[in-house]
């Protein structure tokens, strides 16, 4: 039995998917490979996600210690950009691995 952050999993693949699995996470993990990113930007580069599921996903994302969340509150308007911690940018290998994949699906089987 493997454990992270109070949840138990069967194997190791299990943990890796209970951390980045979903529709959503692996791309915002991909977005967020190339730098920061504000909560907008994010938005424009998955324009089908809805906002909550977007703000759901980047706050188990951040609870997981994936990405780390900063708000700039200096002035007006509110600024809140998203980035990879050290430990998420351990997965950046995997997501491109995933991301190259999907290329090979599109090129040679579709």
């Amino acid at each position: 039995m493997y454990k992270f952050k109070g949840r138990e999993y069967p194997c190791c693949t299990s943990l890796t998917m209970g951390i980045i699995g979903g529709k959503w996470k692996t791309v915002i993990l991909f977005y967020l490979s190339e730098g920061k990113l504000r909560y907008n930007e994010l938005r424009k580069e998955m324009p089908t996600v809805t906002e909550r599921t977007l703000s759901l996903q980047l706050k188990t994302l951040e609870n997981d210690g994936i990405i780390k969340r900063k708000v700039y509150t200096s002035k007006p308007p509110l600024k809140v950009e998203y980035s990879l911690t050290d430990f998420g940018k351990t997965l950046i290998p995997l997501v491109n691995s995933l991301a190259d994949w999907g290329n090979l699906v599109v090129e040679k089987y579709s």
